[in-house]
C-alpha cells in the first residue's frame, strides 16, 4: 500500500498561490481573490431589504458602503460582494441578514479582476471601447451591466471613473484574464 500526500494548497482562479496582477501602460489588472459573492433574490410580495446597510439598487446600477457592495442582476434580484469574505460563508452571512430572502452562495463560481487607471476615465474607457458593445462614455460610476466580451458573459461595474470591475465565469479566468490583457497592452501600442 502507498501512502498518497494529497496537496490541498488553495490556489485562485488563475491557478496561482497568490493573486495575479499586471500593469500595462496606465491600467493595472488585478484579480480580486478575496471578494465574497451571494445572489439574494426577493421572494412574491417581499419589500426590497437594506442587507449590511446597503440600499439595494435599481436597474443597471451598483452601490457600496465600507466593505459591502450590490449590483443589479434582474427583477428583483442583486449580486451582493464582500470584501474580503471569499474565505467565509459569506452566504450564509447574507443569509442571516435577510432570512426571507433566497439566497445563494456565488463565490467559487465567479471570479473578478478589478482595473484601475493611473491616468482617470480615458484608458477605462479605451479598454472598453476595445472589449464590449457599450457606449464608455455613458457608462458612468455607479453603473453595472451584464454584457458579452469575446465569447463570455460578464458582469460590467464601473467602480469610480478610474475603476472598473470584470466579473466573469471561474471556469472561464484563463480566457477572460487573457482578453483583458491582451486588449490592456494594446492600448499601449
Amino acid at each position: 500500500m502507498t501512502n498518497t500526500v494529497t496537496d490541498l494548497t488553495p490556489i485562485t482562479a488563475l491557478g496561482g498561490t497568490v493573486a495575479r496582477t499586471e500593469v500595462c501602460g496606465a491600467l493595472t489588472i488585478s484579480e480580486n481573490t478575496g471578494l465574497g459573492l451571494a445572489s439574494l433574490s426577493l421572494r412574491a410580495g417581499q419589500d426590497t431589504p437594506a442587507p449590511f446597510g446597503l440600499a439595494l439598487p435599481d436597474v443597471a446600477k451598483a452601490v457600496s458602503m465600507g466593505n459591502y457592495a450590490a449590483f443589479w442582476t434582474g427583477r428583483g434580484q442583486w449580486m451582493i460582494e464582500a470584501t474580503g469574505k471569499a474565505e467565509m460563508d459569506f452566504a450564509a452571512m447574507l443569509k442571516a441578514e435577510v432570512p426571507e430572502c433566497s439566497v445563494t452562495e456565488q463565490t467559487d463560481g465567479f471570479t473578478a479582476f478589478e482595473i484601475a487607471s493611473s491616468q482617470g476615465a480615458g484608458p477605462i474607457e479605451a479598454l472598453m471601447n476595445k472589449l464590449v458593445n457599450i457606449d464608455a462614455k455613458t457608462f458612468g460610476p455607479g453603473q453595472a451591466t451584464r454584457t458579452g466580451l469575446e465569447h463570455m458573459t460578464v458582469f460590467l461595474i464601473r467602480r469610480a471613473e478610474d475603476r472598473l470591475a470584470v466579473i466573469g465565469m471561474r471556469t472561464l479566468a484563463g480566457s477572460l484574464w487573457h482578453a483583458l490583457a491582451v486588449a490592456a497592452r494594446r492600448l499601449e501600442d
